[in-house]
């Protein structure tokens, strides 16, 4: 999938229930194992299975980036929203630098952000914000059934 790197993005979602997670953390290592915590337990409640270690992978990845590039901030914000089965993911932090791909470095341990957006996200980009900039990422469940003919 390629990254959106437009405007304010709205949920393409079909309407339904609309859930959403709040949550400000602060620039610590700690606050991603807190925000995948939370975010397993809000997502068994939304029940939404099929998509929840995936989400979980992705946010703890965006949060990991956050706080490594937060500038002049002391906090991070996490927004989780749910439209029936389908799932948004945002994380926004302070940092005027738009987010630049790397290469994958040879520890293997840096450089797969957006790897793992393109391969495991619906739909995924970058939005200015007042205070910096919010990286966001959509999954959907995968498809079941046979294709119609």
């Amino acid at each position: 999938m390629a990254a959106d790197q437009g405007g304010p993005v709205r949920l393409g979602w079909a309407e339904g229930a609309r859930r959403n997670l709040q949550l400000v953390l602060p620039v610590s290592e700690h606050s991603a194992r807190l925000a995948r915590r939370v975010a397993r337990t809000v997502l068994a409640a939304w029940q939404l299975p099929d998509t929840q270690e995936t989400a979980v992978l992705l946010l703890s990845e965006l949060i990991m980036n956050a706080i490594q590039y937060a500038r002049a901030t002391e906090t991070i914000e996490v927004d989780l929203e749910a439209v029936k089965s389908c799932l948004r993911i945002e994380i926004a932090y302070q940092d005027p630098r738009w987010p630049q791909p790397r290469t994958p470095g040879e520890s293997g341990e840096s450089g797969f952000g957006f790897l793992l957006l393109d391969a495991l996200a619906s739909r995924w980009g970058v939005r200015q914000t007042a205070a910096g900039q919010a990286v966001w990422a959509e999954l959907e469940p995968p498809q079941t059934g046979e294709p119609e003919s």
